[in-house]
């Protein structure tokens, strides 16, 4: 019999009455009709409702609170870009749209876990086929000098996000299937003990190749993000300290590199270290998300009330600044709460399932959510430089959201498996 999902479907309605109280609020304040504006509300209850409708049918033993989280995500997300950028909800409805019929496809799909395990090889092939792309065919619409987008008729497609999803399936079977070598230390340098490199040499050489591409494409906060999920999951399958060391060393190194060598990561460091060096060019940006967060103190200069236009694209960059500065503090410290509890469910998935690869999976997609959030908003609060990532369910792009709804669904399914479970795949 078919269990229902009691405590997932009123936290969903407590989201969709989020966003429809928070589009009808700046309707009143534009002096225009409530009804009309409340439809993208009305996609985010479709989408989401039949979300949960196919969970209770293919999958009720799946986690309760992830779900909710998105579409809290999403609310926020959707009432940010009717604040900043209006003229552009019904792409974003769109894209959530599809978002949502992916995310079907991953909960129905017979043997996704398996194939992303089967074809491992396979899947980074197409992962770094898919960069190499973007450097014969793709453009640059912000003239940022970052040329990561790929054109589809009008519409722009991000790879990078989809090669985040591939790159963690490979490295995950990788890892599984050489756990045992990769924890031992045959190798004795300095103070430190390797495992034998003819086994990490396979993973090393897909990162390098991946880190090279993007950083020809000068991509650098998708680069660090990549690099970071890379040892995360290095760590967690082998337990040993010796490689967060590492990794932290080699970050450390080329971040030197970069900021020598490319001139987009001198600027963007030199404008996190003193944007007032140029505050009405090209610090202005990050000077007036500063302002923004100033301005909103505790409690915030409520919803309508704040000034979000002045920050150059708010709705992609800098989403968190528009929520600081009409929220306030507090309602900055609910969505950074919302990203650690969905992060706090992750991994508890992936412990739930065990030392295999299914648990791999689940720790490597839950970091990539919760490192690409930490990236973009202490990229907002001037804590990091800036790198240009998304805010993962919140900021304005298709090949943001349609990726992460594929994350959401893997992570639901994995929920739902017993550890050791294989049938289904």
């Amino acid at each position: 019999m078919t269990r229902l999902r009691l405590v997932e479907l009123p936290l969903l309605a407590l989201a969709v009455g989020i966003a429809a109280a928070g589009l009808a609020g700046l309707a009143l304040l534009r002096q225009e009709a409530v009804g009309p504006s409340l439809w993208p509300a009305l996609v985010l209850l479709g989408a989401f409702l039949t979300a949960h409708v196919s969970l209770i049918w293919r999958r009720p033993g799946a986690d309760q609170v992830l779900l909710p989280l998105a579409a809290v995500l999403c609310a926020l997300g959707l009432v940010v870009i009717a604040r900043t950028r209006p003229d552009l909800l019904p792409r974003q409805a769109a894209w959530l749209a599809l978002g949502t019929a992916l995310f079907l496809g991953v909960i129905y799909g017979s043997g996704v876990i398996g194939w992303l395990r089967q074809y491992r090889y396979t899947w980074a092939l197409l992962g770094l086929t898919l960069l190499a792309i973007t450097l014969v065919v793709g453009v640059d619409p912000n003239q940022s000098g970052v040329r990561i987008w790929v054109g589809f008729g009008g519409y722009l497609f991000q790879p990078a996000e989809l090669v985040k999803v591939l790159m963690v399936a490979f490295f995950a079977a990788y890892l599984d299937e050489k756990r045992e070598l990769l924890s031992m230390g045959v190798y004795q340098v300095g103070p430190l003990r390797l495992p034998p490199l003819p086994y990490l040499a396979p993973s090393l050489v897909m990162l390098g190749i991946s880190l090279l591409l993007f950083l020809v494409q000068h991509d650098l906060g998708v680069t660090f993000l990549f690099f970071g999920v890379f040892v995360a999951m290095l760590y967690a399958v082998s337990g040993r300290g010796v490689y967060v060391v590492a990794g932290l060393a080699v970050l450390a190194g080329a971040s030197y590199l970069v900021y020598h060598l490319f001139s987009v990561a001198r600027l963007r460091m030199d404008l996190w270290l003193n944007p007032w060096a140029d505050p009405q060019g090209r610090g202005y940006q990050i000077v007036q998300a500063l302002v923004a967060f100033a301005s909103g103190g505790i409690l915030g200069t409520g919803l309508g009330y704040g000034a979000p236009g002045l920050i150059p694209a708010a709705y992609t960059d800098f989403p968190f600044a528009v929520v600081g500065e009409e929220l306030g503090l507090v309602g900055g410290l609910a969505v950074i709460a919302i990203y650690l509890i969905l992060m706090i469910r992750g991994f508890r998935i992936a412990l739930d399932l065990g030392d295999n690869f299914r648990g791999l999976l689940a720790m490597g997609l839950t970091t990539t959510l919760g490192l690409q959030a930490l990236i973009i908003l202490a990229g907002n609060l001037k804590l990091v430089p800036l790198t240009g990532i998304t805010l993962p369910f919140v900021s304005y792009g298709g090949s943001s959201l349609i990726t992460n709804f594929v994350i959401l669904g893997l992570l639901l399914r994995l929920s739902a498996e017993a550890p050791g479970e294989t049938a289904d795949g």
